[in-house]
């Protein structure tokens, strides 16, 4: 929580100047603007735990791969920033991006007789990202085409699990899987501006984005599980509609 408040805090002093640069510029139209934006986030690619075969609670196990999608399915992406017009057609953006997911009870593998169950934390990433935006005017003046590349650092939060054998009549205590995370993060989008008015656009974009991985399971270090946390980069489609507002 300490770091996500010291990246709002950094992003509120870097728009601060970004204001000041603007009025010194031009003291009739000021270049900054807000941007808000929602969608879904439905993941291409990365597991939650890769397959891997050892021993759990003294006892042989096979973990079978389980996708971001097999337990999160399609997530949640909100988006809250803003930027500066560099010109007509270029602006560089700064936005804080949350995605989430709740998890699905999921047949993980088996353990001894026993088929094994997990039931994880929810999905929660916080992070910040810059971008290059550059857009595509058409024919009608008032719907702009763009393309942007973004690259950022974020924190994923703690996922935790509890694992349950039925046939064994085992229910395993609530453990911590992956402890919070450093991530980085790149992205690639297209999309579309729609004038509303001066002040005030609409945007729809599709994209690609990156995730790096989850740290190593302390728990299963030595154990011959080490490989579940192989492969655990997320890439996602975000589905994005957004608001904009001008500065006056």
């Amino acid at each position: 929580m300490r770091s996500r408040w010291n990246l709002l805090s950094q992003v509120v002093m870097v728009v601060a100047l970004l204001a000041v640069a603007a009025d010194a510029r031009a003291q009739d139209k000021s270049r900054l603007f807000l941007d808000f934006g929602f969608g879904i986030a439905p993941s291409i690619s990365g597991n939650v735990s890769s397959g891997a075969i050892g021993i759990l609670q003294g006892q042989a196990a096979a973990f079978l791969p389980q996708t971001y999608g097999d337990v999160y399915g399609t997530g949640i992406d909100w988006r809250v920033g803003g930027g500066y017009t560099l010109d007509e057609k270029s602006e560089v953006r700064g936005m804080f991006t949350w995605q989430s997911g709740d998890a699905d009870l999921v047949r993980l593998g088996d353990i001894g007789p026993s088929s094994l169950y997990a039931q994880y934390d929810d999905y929660k990433s916080f992070a910040l990202d810059f971008g290059y935006r550059r857009y595509f005017q058409l024919s009608n003046k008032d719907v702009r085409l763009f393309g942007e590349g973004t690259m950022g650092v974020g924190i994923i939060d703690a996922i935790g699990v509890q694992f349950a054998a039925p046939q064994s009549n085992a229910v395993f205590p609530q453990s911590n899987y992956y402890d919070q995370t450093a991530a980085f993060t790149i992205g690639f989008n297209v999309g579309a501006l729609f004038k509303f008015s001066d002040r005030l656009d609409f945007t729809g974009q599709v994209g690609v984005r990156r995730v790096s991985g989850l740290q190593t399971v302390d728990q299963f270090v030595g154990t011959g599980l080490e490989a579940v946390s192989n492969d655990t980069g997320r890439l996602t489609f975000p589905i994005v509609l957004g608001v904009r507002y001008h500065f006056k």
